[in-house]
């Protein structure tokens, strides 16, 4: 369970620093 949860917050936080970049550079997307 503790992995799991680990893998999904990752997961999410490399979804919000994707998108966080994209939002702050969208010519380098």
């Amino acid at each position: 369970m503790g992995l799991h949860l680990m893998l999904a917050g990752a997961t999410a936080l490399a979804l919000l620093l994707y998108l966080v970049a994209v939002l702050l550079r969208p010519e380098r997307f």
